[in-house]
């Protein structure tokens, strides 16, 4: 991938800035827009991603001089996500994905872009977990049977690997860990089915894990350096991709959608150590970073290299990534207080 950041300042000035640079899309992003038919539907828009993803999809057809609908479906829960969306020309619907009148009376759309789930609460809270991960994909995959589908999943399907390889690859087999990692094996499987049944084009992804300065495993890592709280290192290592390109990757996938559905894994090239992260941003910050445990011999770990041979390694470096996060977080700018839970070794988030 190309540098979308070619002059970015060491830190960024607002949010807005911020979520620009999150939206920013590459040239060949750009590039596929003009070749790629047809409209985008976001499903699950107001999360974590998709709100800076819907926008830089507008931003590439812009730039490509295309003019595409694009439309993002939510609950909308928070009602400024929904007037920032409307603001920067995307037009949204609020509403249940479950309620399948809803889905039903949604227009047909040719590039679907699945972003509905949920992870956090799955103990105590099995059933529902397994009806957003697995049930609500089933009743889209037979809605939007004739879209092209790029559907987020997870790298959580992959068992713990040894730290010493390289990752698991897409073709390894899935091993997941916990009720919401199979939940989310279940909604793979209900799109590759849909795929299989009337031959939509699919393509799955397995990230792990995306960043920003707001939320990820990163601002995890430097919230508990900056509060003095401990960071567990028993999950002792991770991958991570700066979210812009991620954003990038993920809506570059429509050009690999395939039936059989296709299986992608978005993450960073480095596997990366917990225990100096914590010393890294106890160095940014200032402060002494807390380290507790010992570090496993396995982690959970993805080996992205079928991405980086077909759309390059990422713009953003990590090192980039880490000082902009630890300026943040030094800074005292605004975090989402969602952690990630990477530490979680038995899968019960």
């Amino acid at each position: 991938m190309k540098s979308t950041l070619n002059s970015f300042e060491d830190e960024f000035g607002s949010i807005d800035e911020l979520e620009e640079a999150l939206s920013r899309p590459a040239p060949e992003l750009v590039e596929m827009m003009h070749s790629l038919e047809g409209d985008f539907l976001f499903l699950g828009v107001s999360g974590k991603m998709g709100i800076s993803m819907a926008c830089m999809a507008k931003r590439a057809c812009e730039q490509a001089g295309v003019n595409k609908r694009i439309l993002g479906v939510s609950r909308f829960s928070d009602t400024a996500n929904q007037n920032y969306l409307e603001a920067h020309g995307i037009e949204t619907m609020a509403g249940d994905l479950l309620d399948q009148e809803l889905l039903n009376k949604l227009p047909d759309f040719s590039n679907v872009v699945y972003l509905a789930g949920t992870k956090f609460g799955t103990q105590g809270n099995e059933a529902f977990t397994w009806v957003m991960n697995a049930y609500l994909p089933g009743l889209v995959a037979e809605r939007f049977k004739s879209s092209r589908i790029v559907a987020l999943s997870t790298g959580c399907v992959y068992p713990l690997v040894d730290v010493g390889s390289r990752g698991s690859l897409e073709t390894d087999k899935p091993g997941p860990v916990g009720e919401y990692a199979q939940s989310c094996l279940g909604r793979e499987r209900l799109f590759e089915s849909g795929s299989k049944t009337h031959g939509t084009s699919v393509a799955l992804i397995r990230l792990n894990y995306s960043v920003e300065m707001r939320y990820g495993v990163l601002v995890d890592i430097a919230s508990k350096v900056d509060n003095a709280e401990p960071v567990d290192v028993s999950m002792g290592h991770a991958n991570v991709i700066w979210q812009g390109d991620a954003n990038n990757a993920i809506l570059q996938s429509f050009q690999f959608c395939s039936s059989p559905a296709k299986h992608i894994n978005i993450t960073g090239p480095e596997t990366v150590s917990i225990r100096d992260l914590a010393n890294r941003f106890g160095e940014i910050l200032n402060k002494k970073a807390i380290i507790v445990g010992e570090e496993q011999n396995t982690a959970l770990l993805s080996d992205a290299s079928w991405m980086f041979k077909e759309l390059g390694h990422p713009s953003i470096q990590l090192e980039q990534v880490i000082e902009w996060t630890g300026k943040w977080i030094r800074s005292g700018r605004s975090i989402l207080g969602k952690p990630t839970h990477f530490e979680v070794r038995d899968g019960k988030y």
